[in-house]
């Protein structure tokens, strides 16, 4: 038995454990969300939410990072995004209708970075920018408060922030001959093209 997992080195660590809690949490959520359970899918996302922050330090600070995790995280990622929309429709349509056009620019936002990277390089992209982390914590944060009633700002403060790292990550593909993971930002590609 552990000749088996000497050959998979890094399969089971805990930031891959961490990204499928959140993989294992999006049925879940739209369990609750299809029951109308707002108060437990909102405690679920934010835990969804916490596990994303959590996978990229832990993979840092073990040592653990590698392709099949970044990998992972993107597929993790795409996964919780849609439970959102989905759950947010079904919980909260007054809010997903009343705030549309910002909804549609962050799903776009998610969707066609996606796309492209599917098309040029046939696989999901898993770039992890500085910029895509910061608009994820952003919008994330922000659609906590505004499902949970608080303001609709921050969330709308947040969207031009994921549209223009979904601009990055588009640039990104473009630019790039192969697919890589874990590119911090455009300005790193073209800098090592030299």
């Amino acid at each position: 038995m552990a000749d088996h997992h000497a050959r998979r080195p890094g399969m089971l660590n805990v930031p891959n454990m961490l990204t499928g809690l959140r993989l294992a949490l999006a049925p879940v959520l739209l369990a609750l969300a299809w029951t109308g359970h707002a108060k437990a899918f909102l405690v679920l996302l934010a835990l969804a939410f916490l596990t994303d922050f959590m996978d990229g330090l832990a993979a840092r600070a073990l040592h653990q990072t590698s392709a099949l995790g970044a990998r992972l995280d993107s597929w993790a990622d795409v996964t919780l995004y849609a439970v959102v929309a989905i759950g947010g429709w079904w919980l909260w349509p007054d809010i997903i209708r009343r705030e549309a056009p910002f909804v549609a620019a962050v799903v776009a936002s998610y969707t066609v970075p996606t796309l492209a990277g599917l098309i040029k390089f046939r696989a999901l992209p898993s770039y992890h920018t500085w910029s895509v982390k910061v608009a994820a914590a952003l919008i994330g944060l922000s659609v906590l408060l505004m499902f949970a009633g608080g303001p609709a700002w921050p969330f709308r403060m947040a969207t031009p922030v994921s549209v223009l790292a979904a601009v990055e990550e588009i640039a990104i593909t473009l630019v790039l001959p192969e697919l890589r993971s874990d590119v911090r930002s455009i300005f790193h590609v073209l800098r090592a093209r030299g």
